[in-house]
This record gives C-alpha cells, sequence and structure tokens, in this order.
C-alpha cells in the first residue's frame, strides 16, 4: 500500500472512532430541556416517549468495545501500513519456495516476530510430532494394517495428494492410478518411500523430429500392436525395426522399467494402461512431443516421520484387503 493511501485509511480510521465516541459522549448528557422520565411530548398509536437516558449496560458496553478497538488497531496491523507494536502477522509474505519459507520462519523467531502460521506449526508438531515418530519406527507391512495409522496416513494423502491423484487415488490423465498393482518405478514399500521422499521426474523425450512424420505413424502402429491393437502391420513392422531407440528404457519387449529392473520409469506398452491416453492420437501425441511429468518431493514438505506413514497408506491401496 502507497503512503497516501495508509495515510487515507488511518485519517478515515481514527476520524470515524473520534466521531463515535464524540456521539456516545453526547448521547449521555440532557440537552432537551425535559427532565429524565418525563414526557417529551411525542406520541403515537398510544406509545409516548419519555426523556429517558441510555442504559448503563449498554453505554458501558460501548465504552469497552470502543477500548478494544483502540487496542486491537494499536496492537495489530491492518490501519494502513503500521504494523502493529504485537509485531504479529498471519504468515511470511512474499515466499515462492520452501527454502525462503524456512529462512523467513528462523527469521521470524530470530527477532521475536508472532507470525500466526509459524505458531501453529510449532503447536502441531510438539502436540502431533510424538505420534508420527512412534508411527515411524513400526515396518510398513505392520503398519498396513493398523486402522489407526492407515486413517492417518488417509488425511496426510488428502491434505497433499488428492489434488493430483484424486481423493479416491484413481489418478487422472497424466497423474497415476494408485490402486492398481501398475508400478512405473516400483510398488514395494521401499519403492513408494523412495519416490515420497525424492520424488520423480519423467525423462519421455520427443522423437517428432527424428522420426518424422512417416516414423511416428509406424512407431506407434508398433507400440499400439504391443498391447494387442488391431493396426496395419505394415506399418506395425517398420515400427518395430525402429523400436531399438526405445528398447533402452522400455526394453526390447516394450514391457517397461519395471519388468527390467530398469531406473527410469519408463511405462510397460504390453498392457492397457497408459498414463496418457492409449488412443492413436494420444499415443502419437506423445512421441512427437515427450512427456515430462513431475513427482514433487515430499521429504523437506512432510519430513521422514510423516512419509513413512503416508507410504503406508499408499502401499495399502493396492493391496487385497
Amino acid at each position: 500500500m502507497t503512503s497516501f493511501w495508509s495515510i487515507w485509511v488511518i485519517v478515515l480510521t481514527l476520524a470515524c472512532l473520534a466521531i463515535i465516541f464524540g456521539l456516545l459522549l453526547w448521547n449521555l448528557k440532557n440537552y432537551t430541556g425535559v427532565k429524565e422520565g418525563e414526557s417529551c411530548g411525542h406520541e403515537f398509536d398510544g406509545i409516548e416517549e419519555l426523556n429517558n437516558p441510555l442504559p448503563k449496560w449498554w453505554t458501558y458496553m460501548f465504552f469497552a468495545t470502543f477500548i478494544w478497538s483502540v487496542y486491537y488497531l494499536a496492537a495489530y496491523p491492518g490501519l494502513g501500513n503500521w504494523e502493529g507494536l504485537g509485531k504479529w502477522t498471519s504468515s511470511n509474505q512474499g515466499i515462492t519456495s520452501l527454502a525462503e519459507s524456512k529462512e523467513a520462519t528462523e527469521q521470524a523467531l530470530a527477532n521475536g516476530e508472532n507470525v500466526q502460521l509459524d505458531q501453529e506449526f510449532i503447536a502441531a508438531d510438539e502436540r502431533f510430532g510424538p505420534i508420527f515418530e512412534s508411527f515411524a519406527k513400526q515396518d510398513i507391512e505392520t503398519l498396513v494394517k493398523d486402522e489407526k495409522a492407515l486413517e492417518i496416513g488417509q488425511r496426510l494423502f488428502s491434505q497433499n495428494c488428492a489434488q493430483c491423484h484424486g481423493s479416491d487415488a484413481r489418478g487422472g490423465q497424466g497423474f497415476p492410478n494408485l490402486t492398481d498393482n501398475d508400478w512405473l518405478y516400483g510398488g514395494t514399500p521401499d519403492k513408494i518411500k523412495e519416490t515420497l521422499l525424492y520424488g520423480r521426474v519423467a525423462a519421455m523425450p520427443p522423437w517428432g523430429d527424428a522420426l518424422g512424420e512417416q516414423g511416428i505413424k509406424e512407431m506407434t502402429a508398433h507400440v499400439l500392436s504391443l498391447s494387442g491393437r488391431t493396426v496395419n502391420q505394415k506399418d506395425a513392422a517398420a515400427g518395430a525395426a525402429k523400436f531399438a531407440m526405445c528398447a533402452a528404457c522400455h526394453g526390447a519387449d516394450g514391457k517397461g522399467s519395471v519388468a527390467h529392473n530398469l531406473p527410469f520409469g519408463a511405462p510397460n506398452l504390453t498392457d492397457n494402461i497408459w498414463l496418457y491416453g492409449g488412443s492413436k492420437r494420444a499415443v502419437e501425441e506423445t512421441l512427437i512431443n515427450g512427456r515430462a511429468g513431475v513427482m514433487p518431493a515430499w521429504k523437506d514438505i512432510l519430513g521422514e516421520d510423516k512419509v513413512h506413514l503416508l507410504t503406508a497408506y499408499v502401499y495399502s491401496l493396492s493391496q487385497d484387503k
């Protein structure tokens, strides 16, 4: 807020308070010339107006409200650019990264600033930290059988993962379904935890320039044929001859990284599970432009104890109950 508008807000606010306070004091005195309790000479529909003073309870309440408003405006920000005597703020402003957030939190604590969000995080860690720590001492297989652990894990999932994977964890276009047994990087507890801790970055390169229009057509036919789709056999055969450029990640048989214990996260092309769509047009788009999906790392955001519990919940989604 510029200095002009800050002054404008301060002047108007304080002027309104002064006027209201003046009106209250003015109404406490009798300027009518009529004694208290006597008629003012006004009557309507059988109701006579008497010169009665303001109720004391109302007057005291109004004074208390006024005093509170003055205190509030002095102690807290909101009156123009005034920061408040209590150095209170709802959160650290202007943060664009996790590193900046941590730095701002440490700086606020060092300066004795009362940042509401930071205080809530500290209180939450003190209250719930021991609970997460106790669950972190148990292995995933044990937590999968613990209803309380899964309930907490589900809440963590709803707060942090449902935006992409959906509230039912069945994903969507570009976001994996976590309830089946199709895993790009492995579905064991260790692999799921690794994914959650450090994130994943897809690396499907674009092949449009390398293959050309006809090459894309042929490779699309071959890829679709791997999952039993009906395609032009001539195009599929020509695409198979070029598939060596894809085999480094997907394997010569197209069964993906997990089947061949490779770290690339390349999907299995022989089933009918397609992360970005399995239509001819969708496969062509993938081949031409590539894919660069990002799974964020949660280690620094949630901490290892919460990730451990979240791992148990995600792992449970694909297990037979």
